[in-house]
């Protein structure tokens, strides 16, 4: 549980997270029910079939049901979306190198760039070894001796953080307006947080591997839920030291430049020195592990999916030469991307779940076009997968539409067009030789 706990908490949200409670309150923790009905989704729904092998994770279905040219479409799109989630979270991670070591920003997104790089070409830093769980550990203990210390600064301790947080409602949790141009009310979060978890958690190979690395089924859902608990509570935790932070600082986030720069502040400025050191080390060395794992990913779906397709037939030399080439280039990518986050308007949690979600909801919807019906074919799908991706590229470029319906509008769109359009066409791979027919795909 907390494997997957550590594969979905990056620097944007130890970063990020207090800020947005610092200028806003508490509702963020609807989107987090979202992540707790996604993943009961997952639990009964999709882990019975991965456990009795009858589905595949979303590039494999695609490739197997609907053929390579998708699984070519699909790869190139997740290539650049995350490589643009990357950027953003490098600059994310960049901020704290900014604020301990005084650096500029470009000095900094410089600095972790050619860190990570280091640490992706040595398989790791040699001298520390950070696992999952005591990074979580780390991070997340360092946040509760950082709560104790806002608490001991503030004049009259939590009585008085408690009386403020109440007069300016940064207390609130709950959010029942049908507003839909309101990112955080409880329809918004609950839908779009499910649908977010279900795309991420249910057809994403980097944390299905972890589902199935469990002894059995009941073990695999035991773990699944287990983690939204974890996260419900690390959210909640986040959450409170950004409303405490408001409680001991009360000027607004504008006087740090960015309500991302305000909790790595707090760190560098009040926390006891050996507390403030571990924590930032810890930071630094999950996300320089977690960036690696991003290089290596670009760098090996970069020669898999695309160069060895047309070569299949080169040495290994070769190819270890060319996955560090590829690796310097995705790096110097992930800086440029980085560089222009700077200019990048809001949070930046927000603006990486954002390109996230876009991605995201084409996926799901072309993976459930291919688990659910039978009559979906590869022209259809690319069909729906192009509508989807102009629907959300529309209205997150567009419109006031809040990052957290993305996904479902995604999904809905790719879903609807991609079946439609199926039925439209005569060609098209055959949607039945490859995957077993459920109930729920004889009716469509």
């Amino acid at each position: 549980a907390l494997s997957i706990v550590a594969a979905e908490t990056s620097t944007l949200t130890i970063i990020s997270i207090p800020g947005l409670a610092y200028d806003t309150n508490l509702t963020f923790l609807q989107v987090v029910f979202g992540y707790l009905l996604g993943r009961i989704i997952i639990s009964f729904v999709l882990l019975p079939h991965y456990f009795r092998g009858d589905l595949y994770t979303a590039y494999q279905l695609i490739e197997r049901r609907f053929g390579g040219k998708l699984r070519s479409l699909t790869a190139g799109l997740f290539l650049l979306t995350r490589a643009a989630a990357e950027g953003v979270r490098v600059y994310a991670i960049s901020i704290v190198i900014t604020i301990a070591l005084g650096t500029g920003e470009v000095a900094s997104i410089a600095i972790i760039t050619a860190l990570t790089l280091v640490y992706t070409f040595e398989g790791g830093l040699a001298a520390v070894i950070w696992t999952d769980v005591v990074q979580t550990v780390i991070y997340v203990g360092g946040t509760v001796v950082g709560v104790f210390t806002i608490l001991h600064l503030v004049p009259g301790g939590w009585p008085a953080v408690h009386g403020v947080a109440l007069n300016t409602h940064r207390l609130t949790v709950l959010d029942f307006r049908l507003d839909f141009w309101a990112p955080y009310t409880f329809w918004a979060g609950l839908i779009g947080g499910a649908f977010l978890t279900t795309a991420s958690h249910g057809t994403d190979q980097l944390i299905v591997q972890r589902l199935l690395a469990a002894r059995n089924q009941r073990q695999s859902v035991l773990a699944l839920l287990s983690s939204g608990v974890a996260i419900l509570i690390q959210f909640a935790l986040f959450l409170m030291v950004g409303v405490m932070l408001y409680a001991f600082y009360r000027v607004p986030s504008q006087r740090f430049g960015k309500a991302d720069f305000i909790y790595p502040t707090f760190i560098v400025a009040h926390m006891p020195h050996a507390i403030s050191g571990l924590l930032i080390a810890a930071i630094l060395a999950a996300a320089m592990s977690n960036l690696s794992a991003a290089l290596n990913s670009l760098s090996s779906s970069s020669i898999i999916d695309f160069y060895l397709r047309s070569r299949p037939q080169l040495d290994e030399r070769r190819r270890l030469w060319l996955s560090r080439v590829t690796t310097v280039i995705w790096a110097a990518v992930l800086f440029i991307l980085a560089v222009l986050s700077l200019h990048a308007v809001g949070r930046v949690v927000e603006v990486g779940l954002s390109i996230l979600s876009v991605a995201y909801g084409a996926l799901l919807g072309i993976f459930l076009l291919g688990v659910i019906t039978r009559r979906a074919n590869q022209n259809g799908a690319l069909v729906g997968m192009m509508f989807g991706l102009a629907a959300e590229v529309y209205v997150w470029q567009r419109t006031r539409v809040p990052w957290t319906w993305y996904v479902a509008i995604g999904t809905t769109v790719t879903f609807i067009v991609g079946y439609g359009a199926s039925l439209a066409f005569a060609g098209g791979r055959a949607a039945e030789a490859k995957l077993p027919t459920s109930g729920a795909r004889r009716s469509l």
